[in-house]
C-alpha cells in the first residue's frame, strides 16, 4: 500500500505514467473525458499514500475568457479530495500559482527539453532540493503544446505574446515535445480531441521530474 496513488484529473495520466515508470500503483479518478465527474467521487480516507493531478487549466488560465470556463477552478475540489483520503503526500500541478505549504515553477527548458512550457507544482513536501536541473539549455527551443493546436493551429510566441495562428505542427513532433514516441496515437479520438487531451497532459519529462522527487523526499 505505500506505493498507491489517487490521480484526479488524469485525463490520458500522463504525470500518473510517469509516477508509475518509478514504481507507484497508480488508481486513476473520474474524469469528464471518461464521463466521470470529480464532485461526485469521495476517496476513502487512508487508502492512497499519494494524490497526484492538476484541476484543468480552461478555468484557470489567462486564457479562460475565451470559453464558457471563465473562473471556474477545480482547486478546490482537488483539496477536498486531499482532505478526504488523508494521503502522506500529495502533488497538484497548475498552469497557476495557488496558496500551498510549497511550489515549484518549473518548465521542460529546465530539464534540458526543447518545450518552453511554465507550470507550478503544488505540494505538501518540499521537493525543490531534489529536482534535477539541468546545467546547459537545449539549442532548440519551441513553443508550449497548446491544447487548440492540432486542430486549431500553432499560435507561436514572440516575447511575452502569441501572434495569431499558424499551421499546427506535425503530430509527431507534438508527441516528443510531450516526452512521448513519435508513433504514439490515441485512436478512439478524433483528431481534435487528439490535440486536446495530448496538450492538456503534463510533459513527461516534468513528470518524471516529480516523481523522482517524491520518490527521494519519501524514503
Amino acid at each position: 500500500m505505500d506505493l498507491l496513488v489517487l490521480s484526479i484529473f488524469p485525463g490520458i495520466d500522463l504525470l500518473g505514467r510517469a509516477f508509475e515508470e518509478e514504481g507507484y500503483c497508480v488508481v486513476r479518478g473520474p474524469d469528464l473525458l471518461w464521463g466521470g465527474d470529480i464532485k461526485t467521487f469521495h476517496p476513502p480516507a487512508g487508502r492512497f499514500q499519494g494524490v497526484i493531478g492538476g484541476p484543468p487549466c480552461v478555468g484557470e488560465s489567462q486564457w479562460s475568457y475565451l470559453n464558457t470556463n471563465r473562473g471556474y477552478s477545480l482547486w478546490s475540489e482537488a483539496m477536498r479530495v486531499i482532505d478526504e483520503s488523508k494521503p502522506e503526500w500529495w502533488v497538484l500541478e497548475a498552469v497557476i500559482k495557488h496558496d500551498a505549504p510549497y511550489v515549484i515553477k518549473l518548465s521542460p527548458r529546465y530539464l534540458g527539453e526543447k518545450q518552453r512550457r511554465v507550470r507550478y507544482f503544488h505540494s505538501n513536501l518540499n521537493l525543490e532540493s531534489y529536482i534535477e536541473i539541468s546545467l546547459f539549455d537545449n539549442p532548440v527551443k519551441e513553443d508550449c503544446v497548446l491544447a487548440t493546436e492540432y486542430s486549431k493551429g500553432h499560435r507561436m510566441k514572440t516575447g511575452a505574446y502569441y501572434d495569431g495562428y499558424h499551421p499546427s505542427r506535425p503530430w509527431k513532433t507534438l508527441c516528443e515535445l510531450q516526452g512521448l514516441p513519435e508513433d504514439f496515437d490515441l485512436l478512439p479520438f478524433t483528431k481534435e480531441w487528439k490535440g486536446k487531451v495530448l496538450g492538456n497532459g503534463v510533459p513527461l519529462p516534468m513528470g518524471r521530474a516529480i516523481a523522482k522527487a517524491v520518490r527521494k523526499a519519501t524514503l
